[in-house]
């Protein structure tokens, strides 16, 4: 049986939202994603801190 896949600790960094959740091997993961309509952008990365910098110089392709 699958491990669950669950978002906690959600914050948001203008139209990205960083969330960390933990993969399937049960490591702690900190996703980055853009909540524009038309984006559809998103990455893992390792740490919060890579999140939050990604999160900051994102550049949305939908505005």
């Amino acid at each position: 049986m699958p491990a669950r896949d669950f978002f906690h600790s959600v914050m948001r960094i203008g139209p990205v939202q960083i969330g960390t959740h933990r993969d399937r091997s049960g490591r702690t993961k900190h996703a980055a994603a853009c909540t524009a309509d038309d984006c559809g952008w998103s990455a893992d990365y390792s740490t919060q801190t890579a999140a939050q910098l990604a999160a900051r110089t994102h550049r949305c392709r939908a505005n």
